[in-house]
């Protein structure tokens, strides 16, 4: 019961940031992206500390962008959720926010399972999951992706993501500078 109320969530969740996305109903604001990472973080650090996982940040003081910073904080605490679940007990996964020319650069990256190359594509679609048994496992209900991938489009980015088996994944938010 706890999945099922898990995948309902989630939906309602990804049909509310598309409705408000399409309505253009997501109000975006010049705010600090240290504060958001900063909080992003702080939720996951518990489940972190659990599997004995390191979580740094590295985000420059000044850097700024027009965000919804709840809606950011909600991408990035599934990416971290992500990596901490995939990382190995007691590895590190890291968090960096850098400006690049017109826009800014949110990493997470881990050094957990990897993901293999072919599944790439796909991973930010609905549902899609690149190991099935695990993710069933760990509880993830296949939309924390996608969610990710529609947040950031309501902000006027993209999300990518490079994997190598066996030594982790770095997952990326490119934001518009302003």
């Amino acid at each position: 019961m706890d999945r099922l109320t898990a995948i309902l969530e989630d939906l309602i969740s990804l049909s509310r940031i598309e409705q408000d996305d399409e309505k253009k109903a997501i109000t975006l604001q010049k705010n600090p992206i240290k504060n958001v990472l900063k909080t992003a973080i702080g939720n996951c650090r518990e489940k972190a500390d659990l599997k004995d996982v390191t979580i740094d940040c590295v985000c420059e003081e000044n850097l700024f962008a027009m965000i919804d910073p709840a809606l950011l904080e909600q991408a990035l605490a599934n990416l971290l959720d992500n990596a901490v679940n995939y990382s190995h007990d007691g590895s590190s996964v890291h968090v960096s926010a850098v400006q690049k020319e017109d826009s800014i650069i949110i990493r997470v990256q881990d050094h957990g399972t990897g993901i293999s190359k072919e599944h790439l594509p796909r991973l930010f679609e609905r549902f899609y999951r690149a190991d099935k048994a695990r993710s069933h496992k760990l509880g993830g209900t296949g939309l924390g992706l996608a969610i990710v991938k529609h947040i950031i489009q309501s902000h006027g980015g993209y999300a990518t993501a490079e994997s190598t088996p066996g030594k982790g994944s770095i997952f990326s938010l490119h934001l518009p500078k302003e």
